[in-house]
């Protein structure tokens, strides 16, 4: 039985999800305590409870701990991932893609294909939007070999929720793979409203243009009709080479919106300027892929602590290395014992 600590690193829900994940993968039992201990609200959220309910379901798990505020967990999987149709709802705005990361790896090795509804966020402000996987993290995936598609039913949006994605998995297998930087860019700035005035997405496309005047990014301005709750995404892509970067930020009660466009826009232009392949959110996410397939490596703009964490929880079930080359605030980040460099 592994047993970890809720309080270490970043203290929040991913190690709850990457020891979740991991655990389906292995068949390694493990408990969690002091789940979320350095949150202030600590214990299962709707989310986290979410996400332990979907990869029991999956992995035919014994759990111990599966209710809100629940501060321990014990999960012990069954030693058998099953694909099939599955629907997991959290019943909030909570994070549904967080949820939806927590059981796509495992079921690319299920005994079948996987069509997985999530209800709940979609475009949730503390977590990946699904348009950041959308255009940056599913097709890294794929091209690791995944077999993956995911659409949006509906958007929700803070503070109803309500959204609906559908996830489609085919068994597949993860081979290593090197992100690089690619040359040459092309941007695309997005903005879109979900029952707000249009001129919010005006207002930060204009903003957008000015910053970015140097890469002539492309502007797209998109309004959401279906959604529940009132919303505002601007997101700014940077492809390069083979490879998508994708910048996010959520508009807010009182926060202009040439002020959201211009955060997002000097996130892009210091991750252009530090020459990484991979932005601080993607880094977090691809580890655990990555480390699955044996191997990988990337150099990435800013070192979280949301990495470091991950790090040390894949640690705890993989002898698989993670070697962190620290430099300034980034890092070269090198998977598996033979790293692609």
């Amino acid at each position: 039985m592994i047993v970890l600590d809720g309080t270490h690193g970043e203290g929040g829900g991913q190690i709850l999800r990457t020891a979740l994940s991991l655990s389906l993968l292995t068949g390694a039992a493990f408990t969690l305590e002091r789940v979320r201990g350095g949150r202030s609200r600590p214990g299962l959220l709707r989310q986290h409870l979410c996400a332990v309910q979907a990869a029991a379901s999956i992995g035919g798990a014994y759990v111990e701990g599966a209710e809100l505020g629940s501060q321990r967990v014990l999960f012990a999987p069954s030693g058998q991932l099953a694909g099939g149709t599955y629907r997991f709802a959290i019943g909030s705005a909570g994070s549904a893609m967080l949820v939806l990361q927590t059981v796509l790896v495992p079921l690319l090795h299920a005994d079948g294909p996987s069509t997985v509804t999530l209800e709940g966020g979609t475009h949730n402000p503390m977590a990946p939007p699904l348009p950041f996987l959308q255009s940056s993290f599913l097709p890294l995936l794929r091209r690791m070999g995944a077999d993956v598609r995911l659409r949006l039913d509906r958007p929700g949006f803070y503070p109803a929720g309500g959204g609906r994605a559908v996830l489609e998995v085919t068994p597949s297998t993860l081979r290593p793979v090197e992100v690089r930087r690619g040359s040459g860019v092309t941007v695309r700035a997005v903005a879109t409203v979900a029952n707000l005035p249009p001129s919010i997405a005006e207002r930060e496309l204009k903003k957008l243009r000015r910053q970015l005047r140097e890469h002539a990014p492309t502007l797209e301005q998109e309004e959401l009709t279906a959604s529940l709750s009132p919303g505002n995404l601007v997101r700014v892509e940077v492809e390069h080479g083979d490879e998508v970067a994708c910048f996010v930020g959520f508009g807010e009660r009182r926060r202009r919106a040439e002020n959201v466009a211009a955060r997002v826009a000097g996130q892009v232009l210091r991750w252009l300027e530090s020459g990484a392949a991979v932005e601080e959110h993607l880094a977090d996410q691809l580890l655990l892929p990555m480390a699955w397939a044996g191997g990988g490596a990337f150099d990435v703009d800013v070192l979280s602590e949301h990495t470091r964490t991950n790090v040390h929880t894949i640690a705890q079930f993989m002898d698989v290395p993670v070697t962190l080359e620290e430099r300034g605030e980034g890092a070269g980040v090198r998977v598996g014992r033979n790293a692609l460099r």
